[in-house]
């Protein structure tokens, strides 16, 4: 049977309380108590530290791309493109019958996979990546245990084999170069996990270097607390917006708009979009809820500006050198200023040069959640610290 434990916060002594109650009533059996989310965001527990208490057996639940079989002559793995628009949307299908012990990563996303594993030791090679966060991978790229293998579409061949790989993963949206690689015999395997459009089903992802690593504990146990955390809060948020939405039929869901002018367009999520999904799940309307996109859409100032004008809430991101404020984005455009959030001081801002966004969110979605729900609903989150999105002044 697996098994929860959650460490006290020692900084915290409320939130040590209310862990203490919560782990005291989940002894109880049939009678169980499941912590709020405050505390489980709270608690620090290693993860890892318990995942021989989980299964060595894997099972997809949420990742539309992936298929997992076990079979006598070894493990059948399924890999697709989740994306029913994708113009590379053939599956592959692999037997896996031993662990393997060398890859190479092309994207920092699938670095993350292996990060929250705590398998940076498995990865042989990176590209050229202008913002690597973890501290395991700058240590092994400083000492030659990880090499860089160059760019896309300018890989460096010999180092490439030079390093022995078992497999190098590969991007869906990325192409150039990767002939001269296959052409040496390496084999390759397509991360699709970015292109999933539930947040838990791209998290899932890490079971697939679960299993190509010999590690499915690891992977099982990392995933349940993910799981587990993102549909508690999930759940409080559903229960605490239900009863604010029934009290007065004049009390409305917070409203929220995303993106801003890149070059020539507004650039937004879409409504069928992993990000406008979290939105639902944190509680909250998108104004392109309606949009049928599942990536990103690109509307002219004016479209964009009439759906967001008066949004409750503002959510962007990028990449800023110093402290970005709300200063730093009327600089960009006077017009911003007129928006409502803006005014209001509920701009949500997640700067991807100093977060590991694109290394770590795709695999914590229940941070990406926490940090929604800490703006719209912060009474539900009273001690959590948001990690990636932050209200900016």
């Amino acid at each position: 049977m697996r098994r929860r434990r959650f460490a006290i916060v020692r900084s915290a002594a409320l939130c040590a309380t209310i862990l203490l109650v919560s782990l005291s009533c989940a002894r109880q059996g049939a009678g169980r108590i499941s912590p709020s989310a405050d505390a489980l965001f709270a608690a620090h527990d290693s993860v890892l530290a318990h995942a021989d208490d989980f299964s060595d057996t894997i099972a997809i639940r949420y990742a539309r791309g992936l298929k997992v079989d076990y079979r006598d002559d070894g493990i059948h793995v399924v890999i697709s493109n989740p994306d029913p628009s994708a113009p590379y949307a053939d599956s592959e299908e692999m037997v896996i019958t031993r662990p393997f012990r060398r890859f190479i990563c092309t994207t920092a996303l699938q670095l993350g996979n292996f990060e929250v594993l705590g398998l940076e030791d498995r990865i042989v090679g990176m590209n050229s990546l202008k913002n690597l966060f973890s501290p395991t991978m700058q240590e092994q790229m400083r000492d030659g245990r990880t090499v860089r293998i160059g760019k896309e579409g300018n890989f460096d061949v010999e180092t490439i084999l030079a390093t022995q790989p078992d497999y190098v993963f590969v991007s869906a949206s990325k192409h150039g170069g990767f002939e001269a690689i296959r052409a040496c015999g390496i084999p390759f395997i397509t991360h699709h996990g970015y292109k999933e459009t539930d947040p838990l089903g791209q998290a899932e992802w890490i079971k697939l270097i679960g299993l190509l690593t010999g590690e499915p504990r690891r992977a099982n146990a990392v995933f349940d607390d993910i799981e587990h955390k993102y549909l508690t809060l999930k759940e409080e948020v559903n229960r605490s917006t239900s009863q604010q939405v029934n009290k007065s039929t004049r009390k409305q869901l917070p409203t929220v708009a995303s993106g801003r002018q890149v070059r020539d367009g507004w650039y937004a999520v879409g409504g069928q979009s992993y990000m406008a999904q979290l939105f639902r799940d944190a509680g909250a309307d998108y104004v392109m809820a309606d949009n049928d996109d599942s990536g990103g859409r690109t509307l002219d100032f004016e479209a964009a500006y009439a759906r967001s004008v008066h949004a409750d809430f503002w959510q962007i991101d990028g990449s800023f050198n110093g402290a970005f404020t709300l200063a730093v984005l009327a600089a960009e455009d006077p017009r911003y200023t007129t928006l409502d959030a803006y005014k209001s001081h509920r701009v949500l801002f997640c700067n991807l040069a100093q977060t590991p966004y694109r290394e770590l969110a795709g695999v914590q979605p229940h941070l990406l959640l926490a940090d929604f729900v800490k703006a719209f609903h912060p009474e539900l989150l009273p001690h959590y610290i948001p990690h990636y999105y932050k209200l900016i002044d």
